[in-house]
């Protein structure tokens, strides 16, 4: 927990400093092929109501039975939150009129969620980390979606969402910036992503958020909070708080107060607005589903869904900057995505880390980014990247030349090793041919070779002019060294 609030992340008001306190309570679609209590797909899209059954739709006598793969999916996150498992955890009926609800009552968890307090380690760009504890994860099920644009007086009910798996993860109110609240759900987002338990497409709502926003004096106790509903992309999640923050700093300094209240971000008009004043637990009158059993896990199931973890962001990181020598940032940059890690491993395999690094990330990402594309839609391949590496690490090509090889291999393929070959793209390190070259150009510019023993610097001239004689395949290093010793510099 930040004790201290640190001067860089005050809003400056008009009548001195605020800190915002930021939480936020994610809803995470799990990943699974059937909804949490019904047999129902969970697959995006498809007709209205084709992915509704009798249980989804609240038939008299249907029976909710809950799907085991959720539940294996909920602890797998749990797990990779660094979080307590709960092994006993209850089903409540939260009782709410919706129309997209209905059964009138979702089943949540509320006393007993399936996972308890955990945390997430967030690399901020300038270099600190900051720790946001999670204070739990629990199962619940997604409502439907009522639409109010398909007729002039009626709304149209959607089922097909109804009862899909969410899993709500909660954290604490440890944030204190737009910045560390997007920095955070980015790397929840990639956490769960490399765990396979929510895809984290923010477009198809698989992961949406609750922003809960509140202002103080540095040192006072927390604020009044108001909870921003419903936020499905992480730059609407900074435009939230930032508008937030400032509407409510405004109301303080002009002596009015705060009211706890849910609202809304319209991303049009970059602003929040009022939806109804906050409900409290009592409001929804839980208690424990008597549908439903309470959950008992074993010790042997924990253990087992431990050992089939894949290796996460934070430890891929660690082995990146250990094994392949590379900076904290690139290391970071590069697992940010398990299929970028993957790819980036596949280049620097038994080659120089740092270099295949810098063609990753300099040239491959570059190139996917200005063309809209992601590393899994690459026209080159990994063996393709790490050839063109090889041939710079041989030496049988220089840097500028692996740009124009990249070139031709991005846009027409092939081995590189094959391209280099048959148009004659080897740089020359053939210490005779270059000599030649040089003494060439020395002879017709001997003035300048007079000035160059006196100044230097003008041997990046010379270097120049031999570089453009060799069509730029000279050895650059071989080049320099022949020039310093003929102008005996």
């Amino acid at each position: 927990m930040n004790v201290h609030a640190h001067p860089k992340k005050l809003v400056k008001g008009a009548t001195g400093d605020w800190e915002v306190i930021i939480g936020m309570e994610i809803h995470a679609q799990v990943t699974s092929k059937a909804k949490l209590f019904s047999g129902a797909s969970t697959e995006f899209g498809g007709e209205p109501n084709s992915h509704v059954s009798l249980v989804d739709a609240a038939m008299p006598g249907m029976l909710p039975v809950i799907n085991q793969e959720c539940i294996r999916q909920a602890v797998r996150s749990g797990l990779g939150l660094k979080a307590q498992i709960n092994l006993k955890s209850v089903f409540d009926r939260k009782n709410y009129f919706y129309p997209d609800l209905p059964q009138g009552y979702q089943i949540s968890q509320y006393k007993s969620p399936i996972v308890g307090e955990g945390e997430v380690i967030v690399d901020m760009p300038d270099g600190e980390s900051i720790r946001v504890g999670i204070e739990r994860l629990h199962l619940e099920q997604d409502a439907g979606k009522s639409l109010h644009d398909q007729h002039p007086t009626m709304s149209f009910v959607d089922l097909n969402r109804s009862g899909v798996a969410l899993m709500e993860i909660v954290s604490k109110p440890d944030l204190r910036s737009a910045d560390e609240a997007k920095a955070y759900v980015t790397k929840l987002r990639t956490i769960l992503r490399y765990l396979g338990t929510c895809d984290g497409n923010m477009e198809q709502g698989s992961l949406r958020a609750d922003v809960n926003v509140s202002v103080r004096r540095p040192g006072e106790p927390l604020g009044t909070r108001c909870e921003i509903k419903n936020v499905n992309s992480i730059r609407f999640i900074g435009q939230a708080i930032e508008y937030e923050a400032r509407r409510q700093i405004g109301i303080l300094e002009d002596g009015g107060a705060i009211h706890q209240e849910t609202r809304l971000f319209d991303p049009g008009k970059g602003e929040t607005r009022s939806m109804r004043s906050k409900e409290e637990a009592h409001d929804y009158r839980y208690f424990p589903d008597p549908d439903l059993l309470p959950l008992e896990l074993t010790p042997k199931f924990v253990e087992d869904v431990k050992a089939h973890l894949p290796e996460l962001p934070d430890e891929k990181k660690a082995r990146f900057v250990r094994d392949y020598g590379l900076s904290s940032y690139d290391a970071g940059v590069l697992v940010a995505e398990r299929e970028t890690a993957d790819f980036f491993e596949a280049v620097a395999k038994g080659r120089d880390g740092k270099m295949a690094a810098n063609w990753v990330i300099n040239e491959l990402f570059g190139r996917l980014n200005k063309e809209g594309k992601d590393v899994n839609a690459s026209p080159m391949s990994a063996a393709q990247l790490g050839a063109i590496v090889d041939l710079i690490g041989e030496e049988t090509i220089s840097g500028k030349i692996a740009k124009d090889l990249f070139e031709i291999v991005w846009s027409e393929g092939g081995d590189p090793r094959a391209i280099v070959e048959a148009r004659g793209m080897k740089q020359v390190t053939d210490v005779g041919a270059i000599e030649t070259m040089i003494d060439e150009i020395i002879a017709r510019n001997s003035d300048k070779a007079e000035q160059a023993k006196a100044k230097p610097t003008l041997i990046g001239w010379f270097v120049g002019q031999v570089m453009k004689a060799s069509g730029g395949k000279a050895n650059p290093q071989a080049v320099n060294e022949l020039l310093k010793a003929k102008l005996g510099i």
